[in-house]
């Protein structure tokens, strides 16, 4: 890795972010693609003045020629509020900017990781979700262009493989949390948190016994090195923390670390919303050595406090 030149897109997004970080301590030259429909300047900031790291402003839906030797195709909205407010966009950005990214590998002889999703599990007919679970996706419903924009994404990657023997890896990101999240997210860590710290009641849709598995970011960018670095596995890989927590105790876990007097008040279940969801990360264990050590409560802190002084 160091030395090497790396195209991150997505790079001033919150995952992206990190990963940038990641990289340029270990000595990469990043170069950082952003269009900045949700990613933020103010993430990528402290990198500015670093001579390894260059941003791009640029849309990935339009081809773009560069050197690099790898790349993390992370370009995407990612919350519902953001991938719902323009869908039509939502899949532009995943299927072009999938073959767009997929063109320059193959044409620079790049390795690429893509960035996929629980989301291609849609709401699950199998517990917990293992890499061979095809998903139980509604086609035609509001989180379709995630969905589905991200399947098409997949199928890209491994169409390119096939035929091009382009040098891909998949990973498939289960719920990840951590600071430089998004204040207007509209994900259920960060609204719980901007609510508990407000005092404002907590919105928790349905009886929150709906669970989820939540990925601390440190633990996730890990994961995708190793894939990354990984020779001989193209995936995809479950990355995601296997420990599942039910919204209803997450909203209670933040209202205990943040001393919020804020209450619970319960909304009815959005459409499409899966009722639960958890990775079975044996592969990523054995193709990868890697599963994560960051638990709730230690990660929560953290996000908590980068969120307490964005809102001050």
């Amino acid at each position: 890795m160091k030395g090497s030149r790396v195209l991150v897109t997505g790079g001033a997004g919150f995952l992206g972010s990190h990963l940038c970080d990641r990289l340029v301590l270990e000595g990469a030259e990043v170069l950082c693609l952003d269009n900045f429909f949700t990613g933020s300047k103010r993430n990528i900031l402290h990198l500015m003045g670093n001579s390894s790291f260059e941003l791009i402003r640029h849309d990935l839906v339009e081809p773009i020629f560069l050197e690099v030797d790898q790349i993390y195709n992370l370009a995407s909205p990612a919350s519902p509020v953001h991938y719902q407010y323009n869908p039509v966009k939502t899949v532009k950005t995943n299927v072009m900017g999938a073959i767009n990214m997929l063109g320059l590998a193959k044409r620079v002889k790049a390795r690429i990781l893509q960035a996929s999703t629980s989301e291609i599990y849609g709401n699950p007919q199998e517990h917990p979700q293992k890499e061979t679970y095809w998903g139980h996706v509604n086609p035609i419903g509001l989180r379709s262009c995630y969905d589905e924009g991200k399947r098409v994404a997949e199928t890209l990657m491994m169409d390119y493989y096939r035929q091009n023997q382009v040098d891909v890896k998949i990973v498939r990101i289960f719920n990840t949390y951590g600071p430089r999240m998004a204040v207007s997210d509209g994900r259920v860590v960060s609204n719980f948190i901007v609510q508990a710290l407000g005092n404002e009641p907590i919105t928790v849709y349905g009886d929150g016994s709906q669970t989820r598995s939540f990925c601390y970011v440190s633990d996730m960018i890990e994961g995708w090195i190793a894939m990354m670095n990984c020779e001989d596995f193209i995936g995809p890989v479950n990355l995601g923390n296997p420990n599942e927590f039910s919204i209803k105790r997450l909203a209670e876990l933040v209202i205990e670390i943040t001393q919020s007097k804020s209450e619970i008040v319960y909304k009815s279940l959005p459409e499409d919303d899966p009722i639960q969801r958890r990775p079975d990360i044996s592969l990523a264990k054995e193709k990868l050595s890697w599963e994560p050590h960051v638990n709730l409560a230690e990660g929560l802190e953290k996000t908590v406090d980068y969120f307490r002084r964005v809102l001050e």
